[in-house]
Order: structure tokens, then sequence, then C-alpha cells
């Protein structure tokens, strides 16, 4: 039992002791600890950063930096802080540097402590290329999308790097991708065109386009591409027409012409249109050596040609007329497979005996100021008769030869047609130009010349200081002359109508004294006598569209018989006339008895002449007042129509000689005159309106 006792006892001493090294055991863990978790801490840091603080549960603990990468770490208290500056492409192990720690304190176990800590990379070096400038040769026959270099950029920072390119050049030259500058030909390229490329390539560290306020750098380099050119292309005759067939180019040559005459051998090189037989290399820079050879044409052995100029001259002369065809081969002397061949065309015609000759030596044609481009050269300045030249030909029978051609030389001003006709090409800023004329036989090549003057005229209508009036000048004033001859007329026969308004009363006068007075004829003729008046109401008396014209031809044949008298009683109240419903009344007193005069002078009825004065639009009548023996009677006598005939203007001039001629007659006569009058229209118009006559009935009647 007691031993029993005795080792529950040994038990419960080793537990208490096992249970009091546990708890010491805690309590040393407890006293220091650090995060489990890493650390990170940015390059190009400040010095005296705190990267981790040491956390304790004691006092009087000492720490102890057991292991520091690079000596970057240190203590200050209970922090762990870096000592220098980390960069994060010159360590060695930038991604975790781990640091030991050993905490202690009296009574207690050490415990080693582990920091781990990682250094972020940051964008702080920009990337560069290895030279600044590269050079490329590339063949000019570089398939497309073959890469002709790869040029690349270095980043310290180890980042992914973004490639651009100078968008000018993208037209030949374009980037693999965005992360891999490969150059890939984009484009055929060919030497002729351009020889050398030039562009820049950029690259970036950060994606383009860069975002506000982010850290980005950039580096660029010169690129430049020198196209080398390689044996492609054949020679090509000159001259030829270029072309382009797919991506190939070819030079197609025209030809060459040339003429010979028959049964003549001609000395020297062979004069060939457009030019000697000529060849180079097609490709631009390399000029290889051709040589030239006749492949067919030549079976007669008549032509031979040089292998190292091209020029054909003859052996012996052709004895056949018509053309020959000669084909030419050139090809390179170091490499034969570069070939092209072309064709001469010689042809063998009798030798011209005579050149072209124009019909004269000196021509003479005009044109006007105002004549534009294709507009003709004129023959002459009357006329619109386009000028025109002609050569001829002495060789052919009728002078025409098929083979001449027409040239204008030292003149910009004409061109001239293959008919001759001198065209202009731009308007004539000059008085006058001359030119040369040139007529080519281009079988032969002979030519002959003549001189042209031009001079220019005014426009048509513009009369020119030097010339007469042409014929669009007359007609331009005849046309103006017309028309003003219509104005007049119609001036006159405004003037004439204003005439015939002006008066109409003293017309109507002058048709109503027709039947009024009867007349009566004698045998006898006499001569006038007595005074002599003018009635101007007798004036045109057959004017008027009504009358006929048999009234006056009754007058002109009185005039062969005696002048016919009227003889009037006259009666001391007044007398009607019935045909023009007038009251007329007569009185008459000796001309030499003063108190007739007196009586005649201081009546109540005064007497007013007969023979009013006025105008009608026809020539004047002219009547005589005469008194016989016996005073009861008055003798009128009446002037036959072309006696004594006068226009207004010379009656106006004669009436000084009319009045003196009166007076010769009343000293003559023995007698007084008395003169029957009518009373004043007036008058006549009341009688005509209380009789209700018309006033003239004669004129009505018509």
């Amino acid at each position: 039992m007691e031993r029993k006792y005795k080792r529950k006892s040994v038990n419960t001493v080793f537990s208490c002791m096992l249970a009091f090294l546990l708890h010491k055991l805690c309590l040393s863990e407890k006293i220091c600890s650090v995060p489990s978790e890493p650390v990170t801490i940015k390059e190009n840091n400040t010095i005296d950063t705190v990267v981790v603080r040491i956390d304790t549960k004691t006092k009087d603990v000492t720490l102890t930096l057991t292991e520091n990468p690079e000596g970057a770490f240190g203590l200050r208290g209970f922090d762990l802080i870096l000592k220098k500056r980390l960069d994060f492409e010159t360590m060695l192990n930038p991604e975790e540097l781990t640091v030991h720690i050993r905490c202690n304190k009296t009574g207690f176990r050490s415990i080693a402590l582990t920091v781990r800590v990682h250094i972020e990379n940051i964008n702080d070096n920009p990337p560069s290329f290895s030279q600044s400038e590269y050079s490329l040769d590339v063949n000019e026959l570089t398939p497309v999308n073959t890469s002709v270099g790869l040029i690349e950029a270095k980043d310290a920072d180890s980042g992914v790097l973004y490639y651009t390119m100078e968008p000018s050049v993208n037209a030949h030259f374009r980037l693999e991708s965005m992360h891999k500058p490969s150059i890939l030909v984009n484009k055929f390229l060919d030497y002729d065109v351009i020889q050398h490329f030039s562009f820049t390539l950029f690259v970036q560290d950060t994606p383009p386009p860069s975002l506000p306020g982010q850290l980005s750098y950039t580096a660029t380099a010169t690129i430049t591409v020198h196209i080398k050119d390689i044996d492609n292309r054949p020679p090509w005759f000159q001259p030829c027409m270029r072309t382009t067939l797919g991506t190939a180019k070819i030079c197609l040559s025209v030809g060459y012409k040339g003429k010979v005459n028959l049964t003549e051998r001609q000395d020297g090189p062979l004069q060939l249109q457009p030019g000697p037989v000529y060849a180079r290399d097609g490709d631009k820079s390399r000029n290889e050596e051709i040589s030239y050879k006749i492949v067919r044409g030549n079976e007669d052995s008549i032509f031979q040609i040089d292998e190292n100029t091209g020029n054909i001259t003859m052996l012996k002369p052709a004895d056949i007329p018509g053309p020959i065809f000669l084909t030419i081969v050139a090809s390179q002397v170091a490499n034969r497979d570069q070939f092209a061949s072309t064709s001469v065309n010689i042809e063998v015609v009798k030798k011209s005996r005579n050149p072209p000759k124009f019909e004269r030596e000196r021509y003479d044609a005009f044109v006007y100021s105002n004549n534009g481009p294709e507009n003709m050269v004129l023959r002459d300045k009357t006329s619109n008769r386009p000028f025109r030249v002609r050569a001829r030909d002495d060789d052919f029978a009728n002078g025409i030869n098929p083979d001449i051609r027409y040239e204008v030389q030292y003149s910009s001003y004409v061109n001239i047609t293959m008919d001759g006709f001198v065209l202009l090409k731009k308007a004539v800023r000059t008085d006058s130009f001359a030119l040369q004329l040139r007529a080519v036989d281009v079988s032969t090549g002979e030519s002959g010349t003549a001189t042209l003057s031009v001079l220019v005229l005014p426009p048509v209508g513009v009369q020119s200081p030097s010339e007469g009036y042409r014929a669009g000048d007359m007609a331009l004033l005849g046309f103006v002359m017309a028309a003003l001859l219509v104005l007049c007329l119609i001036v006159i026969g405004y003037l004439i109508s204003r005439l015939k308004k002006a008066n109409p009363d003293t017309l109507k006068l002058s048709e109503c004294l027709g039947p009024c007075l009867p007349l009566t004829e004698v045998n006898r003729p006499r001569p006038r006598d007595g005074m002599q008046f003018t009635n101007d109401g007798f004036m045109n008396e057959g004017s008027n569209g009504g009358r006929p014209r048999a009234r006056r031809a009754e007058k002109r044949d009185r005039k062969l018989e005696a002048v016919g008298r009227v003889r009037v009683t006259p009666r001391d109240r007044p007398r009607h006339c019935s045909s023009c419903g007038m009251r007329t009344h007569s009185n008459h007193s000796h001309h030499g008895s003063p108190s007739g005069r007196n009586k005649a002078r201081g009546t109540k009825d005064q007497v007013k002449s007969i023979l009013a004065k006025g105008r009608r639009q026809d020539r004047p009548k002219t009547v005589w007042f005469k008194e016989s023996e016996d005073s009861s009677d008055i003798e009128v006598e009446i002037i036959p129509d072309d006696i004594g005939l006068r226009h207004d203007e010379e009656l106006e001039e004669g009436e000084e000689d009319s009045s003196s001629a009166v007076q010769k007659a009343n000293e003559a006569e023995s007698g007084d005159r008395t003169v029957m009058d009518i009373q004043d229209l007036d008058s006549q118009e009341g009688t005509a309106s209380d009789h209700r006559e018309p006033l003239c009935p004669g004129k009505m009647a018509q």
C-alpha cells in the first residue's frame, strides 16, 4: 500500500515538472513574433524605410540579425529597416530576399525569426536599340511577305515592349507584329522606280497610347533599306514604248525605216528613222555590254551590221525595187539569254531628180484680229476664201507627189494641214507676222521652202486707217441710210396730215365757188386786162379724191379757145347761191368817180374781196375782174390753169411784179373796175344754216 502511495507521489511530481517546463517553453515562444507572409518593397526605395516591425511580449528582449542579404537591412529598436537603396535590375535575386533575426531574453530560450522580403520592379529604365541607325540591302525581286531584318530593342526593366513603324512606308514594308519587330516586304520593289527607303522604327515600354499620368519610356532607330538592282531585264531598243505586264516591265520598239536608191551603193551608215539602231540594258544601273546581229531578211547579203555599234552599211547595190525587211537581235555579251529583237524596213526607190517646189516663192495672206484657234488664214481681204499652198514635184507627170508633207517654221501662231491650208493656233496680238513654209518629200527627204507674210486685219465692221470700205461696211451704210429715209417719210406724212387739219374751212370754200360762178365763153380770145388777183381758195382744186380728173382736162382744152368771161349783173339785194348755199352781194361804181368810191366805201355792207388769200395743197388759180362799157355788167375773165402756173415760192416772190402789172393795166383801161365780193365766211355759214342747205352740195354728192 505504501509502495503504491510512493509511486503515485513520484508521478505527480514528474507531471508537475513537465507542466512547468511546458509553461516555460510557451512563454519563450511568445516573447518575439513576425508576419508569416512575405513583405513587398518597391525598388528605388529611400534609406531607413521600415520593412517590418518585430512584435515582442515582454521587456528586455535582444534582437540580432543573423542573415542580412546584400547588407541591405538593419535593426532600429524592434523595426527591420533598409539601410540602402535597392535596384531591381542590379540585384542577383530580386524576386525574394530572406532576413534571419534571433530574439533573446534572460531565462528564456532564444528564438530564430525569418522575414521574407519581395522587391517590386518599377518602370524606371527606357528601352534602347543597340545602335541608332541600321542599313539593310534588299533584292528588288524579293517576294512579298519576306522578312528583310529583325531589329529589337532592350529594356532593363525586362518588361514587354511595343513596336511601331512610320506610316509613310507601310506601302512597301510592314512589321510582323507589335511585339516582334521583324520587317517584311509589303509590296513589289522596283529599282527603276526607287532605289532606297528610309523610315523610323519606334519602341515603347507601355501599350500605346499611354494613359494620363502613366510613366512611359520610348526609343527610336532609323532604318535605311537599299534596293539592289539585279539582271532581270533584256536589252531595250531605243526609242521604245514602256508598258507593264503584271509585275514585269517591258519596252516595245517601233522599229526603224530607211531608204536607198535603186542600183546605187550608199557609202557609210544608212540614215534611219527615228534614229540609228541602238539598244541599252533594261536594268537601269547595270549597263551590260550589247552586241547586234542580222538574223533575217539579208539573204542577198546586201547589208551588214556592226556588232558593237549597230550601224548598218551596204555591201552592194540593191537591184530590185521595193521594201527589204531586216530582223535585228541585240543581246548581252555576258548573258546571251537576255536579248531583244526589232525590225528595219529599207525601201529601195528610184532616185529623185527634182525636189518639191512651191508655186510661188512668197505668199501674202490675211487674218482678222478677233480670229481664234482653228480659224483659217484668208487668201484676200474681200472674201472668206481660205489660203492654200501647193508644192509640185516634177518627178511626177501631174506634179502631185503623195509623199509631200507641209511644215511651218519660225512661227508659233499657225499650223498647216496635209492639204496645204494654214490654220491659227492662237489669237494674234501683232499687226503682222512672217513665217517659212516647208514642203518635205518623206520618201526621199528632199524639201522646198517658201515665205508667207500674214497681215492682221481689224474685225469686220471696223474701218482700217489704211484701207477703203469693204462690202460689209457698205451694206451697213446702206442699212442706215434706208432707216433714215423711212424716218423722213414718216415725218413728211405727219406734217402733211397736220397741214390738212390746220384750215379745213378754206378747202370747203374753194370746192363750193366753182358751181356758184357760171362761165360764158366768147369766140375771140383777148389778153388779160386789169389787175390780177390770186385766190388761194381755188388752189388744189383737184386734190380732193372725189372730183374727177375730167374737169382738169376740160380746163386744159379751154386754154386753146378764147378766154372765158362771165357777165355778172349787180343787184341791190343779196342773191342766194343754190349750189353752195351761200348769199352773194354785187355792187359796182365807176372807178374814177370819187362819189362812187365814197359811196362804195361808206355803204353798210362794205365790199370784201372774194379773192381772199389762202393756200391749198395744189397749184393756184388766177381770176380777172373787169368792167365793160356797160357799167351794169361786170366781166369776169378766168385764166386757164396752165397759164402763169407757179409754185408757192415763186408766187410769193412775184407779188411785187404783179402789183406793177396791175398799176399799168389800170392806166390803160378806161373806166372803173367793180369788184364783186362775197360776205365773210361766218355770214356764209349763217346763210347756209338759214336755208337748211348743205354747205357744198356738190361735195356731198360726190
